[in-house]
This record gives C-alpha cells, sequence and structure tokens, in this order.
C-alpha cells in the first residue's frame, strides 16, 4: 500500500493528459496498479485545483494525543477562501452520510470554511435536500458529471467559485457549472 507521500510524488507529475486518462479509467470503474480503492480519485482533484494555480494540501491525518480523529481528503486554498475536500468514488450515488460527516469536520474549523464534496457519480435526491438545510450553508455538491466538464474545460477553480456564488447568494448547495450564467 503506497503512502499519502508517495501518491503525491506519483501524482505531481500529472498533466491534465494524464488526468484525463486517469479520469477515463476512473470512470469506467477499472482496477488501476498502483492506486487503493478511491484513492485516485481523491488526488485526481487535487492536482486538478493545483494545475490551475490553487495551492492545495495533500490528504492527511489529524491527530489528538495518539489517536487519528480524522481523515482528511484534502484542502483547497483558491481566492482567499478555504475548502475542506471529501472525495467519494463509489458503485452507488453518494446519499447524506458523508455530508454529515464533512459537517461535523467543519464544526472544528474557523467559520468561513467551505465543505466541498467531490462524487465520481452523482448524489441521491435525500442527500441534496438535506444538504440544502443545512445551517449555516456549508457544504457545496460536486457529481462526476460537473468533475467532468470542469476536468475537460480546465474549469475546477472557476466552477468552485461560481458554487460558491450560488451558495451565498441564493443558500443553496448544488449549482450546477454546465449551466451558463447564475441567474
Amino acid at each position: 500500500m503506497p503512502t499519502n507521500a508517495e501518491y503525491e510524488n506519483s501524482i505531481a507529475q500529472y498533466n491534465w493528459d494524464d488526468l484525463l486518462n486517469l479520469w477515463e479509467l476512473i470512470k469506467k470503474r477499472e482496477e488501476m496498479v498502483g492506486w487503493e480503492p478511491g484513492k485516485a480519485f481523491e488526488y485526481l482533484i487535487l492536482r486538478a485545483f493545483q494545475l490551475e494555480g490553487a495551492k492545495v494540501r495533500w490528504p492527511f491525518e489529524v491527530d489528538v494525543g495518539e489517536e487519528v480523529v480524522e481523515q482528511i481528503d484534502g484542502v483547497i486554498y483558491v481566492d482567499g477562501r478555504s475548502f475542506l475536500i471529501e472525495c467519494k468514488d463509489q458503485s452507488q450515488n453518494v446519499n447524506f452520510e458523508p455530508i454529515a460527516k464533512l459537517q461535523s469536520q467543519l464544526t472544528r474549523r474557523p467559520a468561513s470554511v467551505i465543505g466541498v464534496i467531490f462524487t465520481s457519480l452523482a448524489f441521491t435526491d435525500p442527500a441534496i435536500t438535506l444538504a440544502s438545510f443545512i445551517s449555516p450553508q456549508t457544504i457545496l455538491l460536486w457529481s462526476g458529471a460537473e468533475v467532468d466538464y470542469a476536468l475537460q474545460h480546465d474549469y475546477m477553480r472557476q466552477g468552485l467559485i461560481e458554487k460558491y456564488r450560488y451558495a451565498v447568494e441564493y443558500g443553496l448547495p448544488d449549482y450546477n457549472i454546465k449551466v451558463e450564467d447564475i441567474p
């Protein structure tokens, strides 16, 4: 099993074409040599933001004493904002549980930190509905279709800012970045 440092060194070699190829493997649910299940998606997301100029903090654990209390998939710093990242690459649409987990992690962070959940597929309707009722609205949702669009158009960073802006203006977590303009 590779270490986080080995994953970081590996993904640091990836350019946009490499990321697009990795994304195609993830979408096909093919086994990827050198990647534990779910790890390729985590590192792909962070690397895409890094290639667009965002500062990233790679996956890490938070310890209290000798106990691991949190496993964080990453942090993205864009335009003076901080985003705590959760990535879900699973064979079914994401339900509410990862949203609840991320909300719990956000309670230990400064109020200005926004959570973002990326999935390689989609979210269930109950997950979207329940995410809409989190108060304050601090979690943004990214579907696999949006990840696909953003990777194809070098639009990760701008898409994140648009999602954030929509959440500020409308209080909703699931603005679709494939829509041309925010209403």
